[in-house]
């Protein structure tokens, strides 16, 4: 690469496989390394900087923000969470709201109230039925939901009481559940994003619903990455006209400012009491002021219809432009959250995008993954499939590994 910066600290943990490049600043979906190269920014933060970089509006609230008060603890009220838990009520249908720092954090606790939801029920070894290929975080409980035999290797003995079934399929559901007592709840992702954008069928969410229902199971949704607008709705699976009992958000509920959430509806919402869950940073200040604002110009800027227009676009663009192609196996996803998947692993292109001046991920191996900041214009969107589609052709017409 032409832009190259020296070699991680030796003090700094070697957890993340970073390419060579270090961000400056940003403006706009636009982003500089400290050697002065721009790049269009095709990755958002992974789905987190929802309104970009050093937008107009947002930056001065956040300032005005850490001139009052960054922290206060859980000891006391604080406005801001009022404010949004109303609003994320307001949006989703649901009626009350807990706020921590990252989406692990709220899968977490979305796991702790379903095995209490369990255990009040009388049900002493609560069981949660989770999907393959899934990704729901890295902490030891969220690892054994997650779906990845890799990231998993290593960390065992996992947390019992999930069982695990295949995507969109209502018959197996039922065929792992029969029987069985314990399970308390169903958590799945809309689409889900790590595994390689793979979206839950509409008829099947609703499926789901209705046997959550029947049984008096938690229906548990991981908007962490597939919500906040992404798709061109506030969630994902209003697409498909449910309502959640428990719904997990973070990534771009504060367009970079670290923020979870918990957002429950009647069946869940009071399930915890004093005592029962907590957190240091959650709920915080500045965090708040973050989810509001972003809420806020999102609604005023139209960022939804954005989303759902600009998304189309790319997603027509790249069918078109792979149509008939050898060695692309799918164009899948909604809105701006959009994978291309391949027949062969493609880490490579990763690399070779930054080199061309374009930020993407390459998740599942094999899948391209695009979930750029949702202000992207029609002329940035086709800017990205510019340089993106030569890079996947040049690759495909490789001889394969």
């Amino acid at each position: 690469m032409s832009a190259t910066v020296e070699p991680s600290s030796p003090h700094v943990m070697n957890t993340y496989g970073r390419l060579p490049i270090a961000l400056s600043h940003g403006q706009g979906c636009r982003v500089w390394d400290t050697n002065g190269r721009a790049y269009i920014d095709g990755l958002g933060g992974i789905a987190v900087n929802t309104l970009g970089h050093n937008h107009p509006e947002l930056v001065p609230a956040l300032q005005d923000q850490l001139s009052k008060i960054i922290h206060s603890c859980n000891y006391y009220h604080v406005p801001g969470q009022e404010a949004l838990a109303t609003k994320l009520t307001e949006l989703s249908g649901l009626t009350n709201a807990f706020f921590c720092s990252t989406g692990l954090e709220a899968n977490e606790a979305a796991i702790k109230l379903a095995r209490k939801f369990g255990h009040d029920k009388g049900i002493e070894r609560p069981e949660i039925v989770v999907y393959e290929h899934a990704f729901h975080g890295r902490s030891i409980a969220t690892l054994s939901a997650t779906g990845n035999p890799k990231i998993q290797k290593g960390f065992g003995p996992l947390v019992e009481g999930f069982i695990r079934v295949p995507l969109n399929d209502i018959e197996a559901l039922k065929q792992a559940t029969e029987g069985n007592p314990n399970v308390v709840a169903v958590f799945f992702e809309a689409i889900q994003g790590e595994g390689g954008i793979h979206p839950m069928a509409i008829d099947y969410m609703k499926q789901v619903r209705a046997l959550c229902d029947q049984r008096d199971w938690l229906m548990m949704i991981d908007e962490v990455q597939c919500g906040m607008g992404r798709t061109g709705k506030w969630f994902a699976h209003q697409w498909a006209g449910i309502l959640p009992d428990v719904m997990p958000l973070a990534k771009g509920l504060g367009s970079g400012v670290p923020i979870g959430a918990v957002v429950a509806g009647p069946r869940a919402a009071h399930i915890f009491g004093p005592g029962n869950h907590g957190t240091t940073f959650g709920g915080n200040p500045l965090a708040m002021r973050a989810g509001n604002e972003t809420i806020r110009i999102m609604e005023e800027q139209k960022l939804l219809e954005n989303a759902a227009t600009v998304g189309a676009h790319i997603k027509a663009s790249l069918l078109n432009e792979f149509e008939g192609m050898s060695g692309v196996k799918d164009v899948r996803g909604q809105g701006l959250m959009i994978g291309i998947e391949l027949d062969r692993p493609c880490g490579v292109i990763l690399n070779r995008a930054c080199d061309a001046g374009l930020l993407l991920s390459v998740t599942a191996d094999s899948v391209i993954r695009l979930v750029p900041p949702l202000i992207l214009t029609i002329a940035e969107a086709d800017e990205i499939i510019a340089i993106l589609v030569p890079l996947v052709k040049t690759f495909l017409a490789e001889p394969a590994p």
